[in-house]
């Protein structure tokens, strides 16, 4: 049998210590599978008169690298039709962005925006602010935690918020002293409100952000992600893209389960299982057992400095509990969005009681602050730990000064993203963005998973400096636990004979460069399916 490719470098790394020998540089593939690893001259007969050979000198080939956690759709389109304010960190600079937008905009446009940092307001956000700079002017700006949306008086007006609404979930219009809406809309079925406002971006208008963002994250060095999401338009997003070319990367789609809804609900979300592309499918579901910290929507034992950050999501418990029964019933693995303590503790409570799911484990995802006695469960239970530690190295700061910290107070902060611990205790821990809630390079984020705080900052004080993992620990938690946390471990995550050729070619050995150096490690391509692609021009990694 001849290969297809023939991918010669310097090194095959396989993360897990796992050596096929002591100096194979050389992969074969056929038919979108590897079919041997070697050296090049042991490889050499499998080279046939159609075989494509890629030779990368000096290079290392890992397994490739999977984000278990990001929002590719709603998260291009943002990035595509959004003013950027992740570089805002003050009200001033928030207006400056604005006022850049506005200047290009008819009066009557809507400015939309992301990323939008709580911390630069004074006391709570609230829209009124925008009133005088931009009298008018529709603004809907979502929170750098995609939970919240901080809206002009003319959003106000034109959705028609009252300060009255009621929902189903931990949703709400925030009031002021008056009783009248201060523009600050927390929580996903308050937010709907207003998105229903949004203009409606076209289904190629919305494939072309998304194709353009999938570009650059392969760039960065991934292979696939886990969209924690499949609503209008992924579908006829991920088909367009497939009708007028190929996805980037391989995409498992988990869609959302809202809270407290019902059973029509959850066969819907069943009946998409199974649903596919040639590079995109969908698997698993996805829950909001609490919502965030900074919001006071997460479910903590205790409530935080406000009285808030006390009480579920989902208001009625039981009907979660009852909604992880019937997926895990038909074999559909779950993902939990869990980051308060008593969150993920009433999550693992509930796995246990419902049990296994099909091929893939149950996994709860952010684990943002838990106590000592849950850190055993997750191995004892099986689940997936599936963490973004780049919350915690982008989103806080080591003095407690952030909004996150000064809510939930310095005891809990102490229990944040425990990324070493859980390692210790034998959990699975996958790591992933929340892109675009995160930075989408993963160079970036595994360097700050080393680090403990933002990669680029060499004067940052670290947070949780305990709670730091090696350079094989971080990228193992994108490669074989990824493919753990899919249910796809005997055919992702290694580098073997059968396995999928789904590949990361690197410049350098990620593993024996310091953390400060892995952004600027050029990936010189990646491959999906044995199907390669060159990235020139990526030696440096971009928060």
């Amino acid at each position: 049998m001849h290969a297809d490719v023939l991918v010669l470098a310097h090194h095959i790394e396989h993360l897990t210590g796992e050596i096929p020998g002591p100096s194979a540089n050389a992969v074969a593939i056929a038919d979108g599978r590897i079919i041997a690893v070697g050296t090049a001259p042991d490889l050499e007969p499998l080279r046939g008169p159609g075989t494509a050979v890629h030779a990368f000198p000096g290079a290392t080939v890992l397994p490739g690298l999977a984000d278990v956690h990001a929002h590719p759709v709603w998260g291009s389109i943002s990035i595509g039709s959004g003013v950027d304010l992740s570089g805002a960190s003050t009200l001033e600079q928030v207006h400056a962005c604005l006022a850049g937008a506005a200047d290009e905009l008819a009066a009557d446009e809507w400015i939309t925006g992301y990323d939008l940092d709580v911390n630069v307001f004074d006391g709570d956000p609230a829209g009124t602010v925008f009133a005088e700079r931009f009298p008018g002017r529709p603004i809907s700006l979502m929170t750098r935690d995609a939970h919240a949306l901080v809206v002009s008086p003319r959003v106000v007006e034109l959705v028609g918020l009252t300060g009255q609404e009621t929902f189903t979930d931990a949703s709400s219009v925030e009031v002021g002293p008056d009783g009248r809406p201060t523009g600050f809309v927390v929580e996903l079925q308050a937010m709907d409100l207003v998105f229903d406002h949004y203009p409606e971006v076209p289904v190629d208008t919305a494939a072309s952000y998304v194709r353009d963002q999938l570009r650059q994250l392969a760039r960065g060095g991934l292979t696939g992600l886990h969209a924690l999401d499949f609503s209008d338009p992924s579908e006829a997003v991920y088909r367009h893209i497939e009708e007028h070319g190929e996805l980037p990367l391989r995409i498992r789609c988990s869609p959302l389960v809202p809270a407290d809804s019902s059973l029509d609900v959850w066969q819907h979300v069943a009946d998409l299982q199974g649903r596919r592309g040639r590079r995109w499918h969908v698997e698993g579901a996805k829950f909001m057992l609490d919502g965030t910290a900074d919001n006071g929507t997460a479910w903590f034992d205790r409530p935080d400095v406000h009285g808030e950050n006390r009480e579920p999501l989902w208001r009625d418990v039981d009907a979660y509990r009852e909604a992880m029964r019937f997926f895990a019933g038909r074999g559909i693995p779950t993902a939990t969005h869990a980051i308060g303590d008593q969150a993920v503790r009433f999550a693992l409570d509930v796995i246990e009681e419902v049990g296994p799911a099909g091929r893939a484990p149950h996994r709860i995802e952010h684990i943002e602050s838990i106590p000592d006695d849950l850190l055993g469960r997750f191995a004892e239970l099986d689940v997936v730990a599936s963490l973004q530690p780049v919350h915690g190295t982008r989103h806080t700061r080591a003095d407690g000064t952030d909004n996150w910290s000064r809510r939930i107070g310095p005891d809990r902060v102490a229990h944040g993203w425990r990324t070493r611990d859980l390692l210790d205790h034998g959990a699975v821990v996958a790591l992933g963005s929340d892109w675009p809630i995160g930075p989408g390079d993963p160079r970036i984020g595994l360097a700050d998973c080393q680090l403990r705080r933002p990669v680029e900052e060499s004067g940052t004080a670290p947070v949780q400096p305990g709670q730091a993992v090696t350079a094989r620990e971080a990228y193992a938690g994108m490669t074989a636990a990824a493919a753990y946390a899919a249910g796809a471990s005997a055919e992702l995550g290694r580098i073997a004979p059968g396995f999928r050729a789904d590949l990361t070619v690197f410049a350098a050995n990620p593993l024996d460069l310091a953390p400060e150096a892995q952004p600027g490690n050029a990936v010189l391509a990646t491959i999906v399916d044995g199907v390669v692609q060159l990235h020139p021009n990526t030696a440096k990694g971009r928060p």
